[in-house]
């Protein structure tokens, strides 16, 4: 392992640890994921209910769905907070300046670091409410074990399209004093066209169209599709290369801002 490669795995690390140390909100988020969960089901199956085969799925994959969804709230950050919250408070704090300090860019340190933190958030918030999911609803498991394989690469690049889109968030703090409202106006956008709240295929096609061109869906819709893909028929290359080539844009994207964001001095305060 390279100095360098090591370095990376170390601020990884730190990031899986730190977050493994508050496990009462680890419980409490694996209660609430796991009750909305349960509420979100519920509907579905009055929905496909009256509506069965809706979007290409059948309950058992709308259900899946659900689960899937829960699954990804935290790793891929579709509440915002983490990276944003830091990154900005530290840029009004002056603390970024030990950050572009740092052996590695400020970009690569907090991937790092976010990667760890989804780690840790997939293995407890994300697998625990799918468990009991799975032993309160029949859901519909992939029969070869490549599709989990080809679903954990999904997953992971959704976890990377996720960090592009809040750094990038993150680096409006150069800019502007407070990145709240921002914060807001992105969280009901991945929310809404993530899939979170209704997969996308059962959109309206003109809304469905505009879902497909952002990169939202690349957090929960694609690895969805990836999970159920030998039900529906979908192919799964395309999809991977749709997260892979809009994780690219946002990196090259936050790479640039962050060159754009150091060179700009601002003075906040009295």
């Amino acid at each position: 392992m390279t100095p360098r490669v090591g370095l990376y795995a170390a601020v990884a690390t730190r990031g899986f640890r730190r977050y493994s140390t508050y496990r009462a909100a680890t419980l409490a988020g694996i209660f609430t994921n796991t009750v909305f969960g349960v509420i979100i089901a519920y509907s579905f199956i009055a929905l496909w209910d009256q509506r069965p085969s809706l979007g290409g799925y059948g309950q058992a994959q709308a259900l899946t769905f659900v689960w899937v969804a829960q699954a990804l709230i935290m790793p891929v950050g579709l509440f915002s907070g983490g990276i944003v919250d830091e990154l900005s408070d530290r840029v009004r704090s002056g603390a970024v300046a030990i950050d572009l300090h740092r052996p590695i860019p400020l970009l690569w340190w907090r991937f790092a670091e976010d990667a760890g933190r989804a780690a840790y958030h997939f293995l407890t918030r994300g697998l625990a409410p799918v468990l009991v999911g799975s032993l309160l609803f029949d859901l519909a498991w992939p029969q070869r074990v490549s599709t989990y394989g080809v679903f954990l690469i999904a997953v992971a690049l959704a976890i990377g399209v996720g960090f592009g889109i809040r750094f990038l968030l993150g680096l409006l703090a150069f800019w502007v004093i407070d990145v709240r409202g921002f914060v807001v106006m992105l969280t009901i956008t991945q929310v809404f066209f993530s899939g979170m709240v209704l997969p996308l295929v059962v959109f309206p096609d003109a809304l469905r169209t505009l879902a497909e061109a952002l990169p939202f869906r690349c957090l929960v819709q694609i690895p969805a599709d990836v999970l159920l893909h030998e039900d529906t028929g979908t192919t799964v290359l395309p999809l991977l290369g749709i997260q892979l080539l809009w994780l690219v844009a946002l990196l090259v994207a936050g790479h640039l801002l962050t060159g754009a964001a150091v060179r700009k001095v601002v003075v906040q305060g009295g």
